[in-house]
């Protein structure tokens, strides 16, 4: 008989979107997928606050465009509370302002609405273990909004020097989008010493996420554009 204390915790999400079948709908897909229940719904803003400080959920999907609070203000609100759970933006507008808003207001994440449902699934169970989701896509576009802001050579960072030459080397596999488990294929690793050598990357170079990391491997040369 299985030891019910052995079974892993359902990953629990706050749901975000002012249209009430759109919020059906991913509700729909994600409690399809064992291990995912939706534990709330709201459809603004500030209602998402207060749901996401009552109902303390793994993950708040979020919807961008929203009457009265936006999904970005809501988003920058949750993100600052003590504890607070990782935010997957959606939206149905694929515009660059909204993707750097929302990276830059603390979201975990990214995602358009008509992204294939397998891929909103993983989307949640990424980022409720505390990864960053980038997309090959989403990559690119921070990649070219960055480097195009400057044609100088990149500025070296000093906390460049703290990490070893295996630290320097997961964190430009990191800016090439690779996963985990990607990475851990390719240096022939195992995926907890990938993931070991990434938490001491993004606190050596005093980074929250895995997007602040491929923003700073392309800024100061670790990575390079097409390379």
């Amino acid at each position: 008989m299985t030891d019910p204390t052995l079974e892993p915790c359902p990953i629990r999400v706050l749901l975000v979107d002012d249209q009430d079948l759109m919020r059906a709908g991913l509700a729909a897909i994600l409690e399809s997928e064992p291990g995912i229940d939706v534990v709330g719904q709201a459809g603004d803003g500030a209602e998402a606050i207060e749901l996401a400080a009552s109902l303390r959920p793994d993950v708040v999907c979020l919807d961008v465009q929203m009457p009265g609070m936006d999904g970005l203000t809501a988003c920058r609100r949750i993100v600052a509370a003590q504890d607070a759970p990782p935010v997957l933006m959606l939206t149905t507008f694929d515009r660059d302002d909204y993707l750097f808003e929302a990276l830059d207001s603390g979201a975990s994440g990214f995602l358009l609405k008509n992204t294939r449902p397998e891929d909103l699934v993983r989307a949640v169970q990424v980022v409720a273990r505390g990864d960053a989701l980038l997309s090959p896509d989403v990559t690119r576009r921070v990649i070219e909004r960055r480097t195009a802001a400057s044609a100088a050579p990149p500025a070296q960072d000093p906390r460049l020097g703290t990490l070893t030459d295996r630290e320097r080397e997961v964190l430009e596999l990191v800016a090439r989008g690779l996963s985990n488990a990607e990475i851990a294929s390719s240096l022939f690793l195992g995926e907890a010493t990938v993931k070991t050598h990434v938490s001491k990357v993004l606190q050596k170079l005093g980074l929250r996420d895995r997007i602040q990391a491929v923003v700073f491997a392309y800024e100061h040369g670790v990575a390079i554009p097409g390379g």
